[in-house]
């Protein structure tokens, strides 16, 4: 890990224990990427209107030729320094949106792009025009690059180990107490399962945006232009330039309604592999997972022998930061007053520390998974000692067989007791209600073989990709 100042003064862990794992990921989601984003969103709707009938008229052909030119390179060539240079502005001016339009004008006319295209930057636009896009953008780059393909990766690995483990019989454990067996692949399989479910409901979560001006009537855009079809104008540019769904109804803002369904689908992402990673640690804690030893890795400051589940507990606590974060935002950003309030723009600066801690989680899962493997032997071992748990099927089968009183009669020699091999067959061989058939039957079970069809179900979900 590179060790600097700048880490070790930061005081968000993001920018400083993490930074490193981090470092891509801040080009789509920092304060710079932000203001990148509102250039290329304010050069994108400036190419829009010089594609307007209405207003490519204004200006000769040869003007419009070389502003598309000029456009078009600068959308290509953000300089590196663009974001500072729009921050000076904003320490002058006290307003980022409008700094950026600033910026804009400075650049660009020095690219000698006429004074009256100039005038059309941020034209009939509120901030919020600009800012919603923005981080419409933001979201659907974070999303597209980092988040689903990191989802992905995790489901893989579950459904590879599902899949290998898929025949590994494995104590159950109901309230924490011995229970019907089950696989190790099937454990791993139904997360594996309900990740790629939620994964699916974020990759199908529409990223909406709207540009139609201070309250969301075009009041600007119809008063200057009335000829104009604004509202197609609009679904335009927010669908075929920018790829994003338009949101043709709201005030001054974007509502936000569908960063609040990605919130808590990163929120139910979260709880559930919070509920994965516990259950690794205890599989581990119980001996049916083993951890690979690293020569210069330490486990304890004082206990030398110790190999700690940290990445699964590393994980787990990220999930629960971006959880807070995913929940609060969710909550907030439904909520503006009248028109607009500017509540929601300090909030909307975590959409980045949101998605981070949940790819740490993620980072931290994936490690953790890269470092474990099936303790074989303890996991038959605890099997062994436990044939209380065919208590179940006996009980089942003399039910089937319309005995009364199946389930109490396998209470009172079950519940509470210490049931080996040689008991339970003594049992079953003394039980009334059994035909020889199913005498024989019952003998040939064992806690290993009981599993009833949780292989095929491992395996229906997982094989077709090993």
């Amino acid at each position: 890990m590179n060790t600097s100042n700048e880490t070790i003064n930061a005081i968000s862990p993001l920018d400083g224990r993490y930074r490193n794992k981090l470092e891509t990921f801040r080009n789509y989601v920092s304060e710079g990427a932000l203001i990148k984003y509102r250039i290329k969103v304010e050069l994108q709707w400036l190419l829009h209107l010089l594609g307007i009938p209405q207003v490519k008229k204004l200006f000769s052909e040869s003007q419009v030729k070389h502003a598309d030119k000029i456009i078009h390179q600068a959308l290509k060539n953000i300089p590196q320094n663009a974001a500072v240079l729009v921050k000076s502005k904003e320490n002058v001016i006290n307003h980022d949106v409008k700094a950026v339009e600033y910026y804009l004008k400075d650049y660009l006319s020095e690219k000698n792009l006429d004074v009256k295209i100039l005038n059309f930057i941020h034209f009939a636009c509120t901030s919020e025009d600009i800012n919603n896009l923005s981080y419409a953008l933001m979201l659907k780059d974070a999303v597209e690059n980092f988040l689903l393909p990191i989802n992905e990766q995790v489901i893989k690995k579950l459904k590879s180990f599902s899949f290998q483990h898929a025949e590994l019989s494995m104590l159950s454990r109901t309230h924490g107490q011995t229970a019907s067996p089950t696989t190790l692949g099937k454990e791993f399989c139904v997360f594996a399962w309900r990740i790629q479910r939620q994964n699916k409901i974020l990759k199908d979560t529409a990223i909406l945006g709207k540009i139609n001006g201070a309250v969301g009537n075009y009041n600007a855009h119809a008063f200057v232009f009335p000829e104009v079809d604004w509202i197609k104008i609009s679904q335009d540019f927010i669908e075929k330039r920018l790829k994003l769904t338009w949101n043709p109804y709201t005030t001054q803002i974007e509502s936000h309604d569908y960063i609040a369904e990605y919130c808590h689908t990163l929120s139910r992402m979260c709880a559930i592999s919070i509920d994965m990673v516990r259950d690794l640690w205890g599989y581990i804690s119980l001996g049916y997972l083993k951890q690979k030893s690293y020569k210069n890795e330490v486990g304890s400051s004082t206990m030398p022998h110790k190999i700690n589940p940290i990445d699964f507990e590393n994980a787990e606590g990220n999930y629960g930061l971006c959880s807070t974060l995913a929940n609060h935002l969710a909550e907030k950003l439904l909520i503006s007053r009248f028109q607009r309030d500017l509540s929601d723009s300090t909030v909307l600066r975590s959409l980045g520390s949101m998605v981070s801690y949940f790819l740490i989680g993620q980072t931290s899962l994936l490690k953790g998974l890269s470092k474990i493997d099936a303790n074989h032997q303890n996991i038959i071992d605890d099997l062994d000692k436990s044939w209380e748990v065919l208590a179940e099927p006996i009980q089942t089968l003399l039910k089937r067989n319309g005995i009364e009183g199946a389930y109490e009669t396998l209470k009172t020699f079950s519940r509470g007791q210490s049931i080996t091999k040689e008991i339970m067959k003594e049992f079953i061989s003394s039980c009334k209600g059994l035909n020889q058939k199913d005498k024989e039957r019952i003998e040939k079970l064992s806690p290993d073989t009981y599993t009833g069809l949780a292989s095929q179900l491992t395996k229906s979900f997982c094989g077709h990709e090993f």
